[in-house]
This record gives C-alpha cells, structure tokens and sequence, in this order.
C-alpha cells in the first residue's frame, strides 16, 4: 500500500511538520485526514505516535524556561490522559478501519470548527475541569492521534503567553504521545506495516519543523492558524463525504452535502476573521 501512496506520504506530512514548526501543534491534525484517505488508523497511528514523541519533546525543550510557570496548572489534564489512553486504544485494536475512520472524522469536524471560530472562554475551575477534560482528550488521542485543536482552544482561554502557551502543551502533549506509545505497545499494535511508515515519515519532520519555525517569525500567526484550520476543515468534510457514501449509509451525491455544509460555513468564518484584521497602512516619507 505505502509503496503506492509514499510521494503523497511526504508531501502531507512535510507540510503537517512546517505547521507543527510555525504553531507548536498541528503535525497529525493535517497529516490524519490527508492520510486516512489511503491508511487505515491501525497502521497510521502506532507510527504517528512514536513521531510525536520526539516532536512533542523538542517543543517542551525549546520552551523548557516557561516550564516552572506552567506545570502545575496543566498537571490535572495530564493526570486525567491515562484512563482515556486506554479505552482509546481498546478502540482502535478492536474497531472496524472504515468506521474507525469515520468516526475520527466525525470528532475532529466540530473541533476544527471551534478553533476555526476563535472561540474565547477562559475555564475557571482548573484542577476540577482539567481532570474530566484530560480524560477525553486522552481517548481522542489515542483514537485519532489529534489532540491540538481541543488543547489549543482550552489553552489559549487561559492567559498564557505565547512561551508559556508552547511549554503547557508541550508537557501534555508529550505526556499523551508517550502514554499511548506505552498502550499500543501493550496491545501488539506496532506492526511492520505502521514501522514500515517512519522513513516516509521522519525525514519530512526534519525538513518541514525548522522550515515553518523560520517562517512564522514573518507571518501573523493568528492568521496562519486561521488558514491552517479552514484546510484541515474542508478535507474532514471531505472525509466524512467519502465514508458515508463507502458505508452506504448516504448514497450518491448526498453524502457531499457535508461537505458542502461546512465548506459554507467555514467560508463565512473565514469573511468574518478577515473582515476584522487589521490591514497594515502604507505611509511613505516626505
């Protein structure tokens, strides 16, 4: 299968890595709905994992001086992964790959959606909500790999600085990567087809984290997320549209009116946060 589909492998994820370099999180939100097109999760996932490990442990170590600020605030979400990592896992050993598929689709789209919103709204009880909130991401990472578009929307609510915002994800994210490698391991699910994925893999990250870390210091990152999102929503939909016709669940061309739902919806996101960007005034010296 990989040896049809690799050029399309490195394509997807050198652009997933530019992203996770520019932002600090992105690499499998861009790289599982491009690659579930052609992978099932089984063989995605376990090698995902094992990238994100070392991924996730460069951002927290560039980011190490905001770690004393932070750890203690984000220790509850990373208490809560655990019991989540494991029913994630049970999940993805024993699910069907189509609808292993679709239902990865299915949670992703609204959080695409929320992040593509800019919604705003700081979490109060932290310790309380962070242990409930720890358990849910832990089992959508698990299933899905995908745990940044969530984290950055509770996250960015908190007043974090932009330093301390990285090293905060940095600690869960790399708590969860390695948790699940841990669960993946234990249900035999590092397979020759998921190791067989790393050298399509790592040499893109290589490339693709120094290249967009370069590049965000000349971009409004705001703004770039933005794009990134309004991307990564049209291929969800896109993936939702295609399942649903594949499961026979929606027959035809009405399986694209999901597609086309959010494709409307997003464009009118996409009116409102331009509309409101400030446009830079040119001013020339006498």
């Amino acid at each position: 299968m990989i040896a049809n589909h690799g050029a399309a492998l490195v394509v997807i994820t050198v652009g997933a890595a530019f992203v996770n370099g520019a932002l600090g999180y992105g690499f499998s939100s861009i790289t599982v709905p491009l690659a579930l097109l052609f992978l099932s999760n089984q063989a995605l996932n376990p090698a995902l994992v094992v990238l994100e490990v070392a991924l996730n442990a460069y951002v927290l170590w560039t980011n190490r001086a905001a770690l004393p600020r932070v750890w203690l605030r984000v220790l509850p979400v990373t208490i809560g992964l655990a019991p989540g990592v494991v029913l994630g896992t049970l999940v993805v050993a024993r699910a069907s790959p189509d609808w292993l598929k679709l239902l990865t689709y299915v949670a992703l789209l609204p959080l695409v959606l929320v992040q593509a919103a800019g919604y705003r709204r700081p979490i109060q009880a932290e310790r309380s909500a962070g242990l409930m909130f720890g358990g849910g991401l832990g089992v959508l990472y698990a299933v899905t790999t995908i745990s940044g578009p969530p984290l950055a929307v509770a996250l960015n609510n908190q007043g974090f600085s932009k330093q301390e915002f990285r090293a905060a994800l940095g600690v869960v994210r790399l708590a969860e990567s390695t948790l699940a490698a841990i669960a993946y391991l234990a249900a035999g699910l590092f397979v020759r087809e998921s190791l067989g994925l790393l050298p399509w893999i790592v040499p893109s990250v290589l490339v693709g984290v120094p290249l967009g870390a370069v590049a965000i210091q000349h971009v409004r990152s705001e703004t770039f997320r933005r794009v990134c999102m309004s991307f990564d929503a049209w291929i969800v939909s896109f993936g939702v549209s295609t399942l649903l016709r594949q499961l026979h669940l929606v027959d035809g061309r009405a399986a694209f009116a999901v597609m086309a739902g959010v494709v409307a919806v997003d464009a009118w996101l996409l009116y409102r946060f331009f509309s409101r960007v400030p446009i830079p005034m040119v001013t020339h010296a006498a």
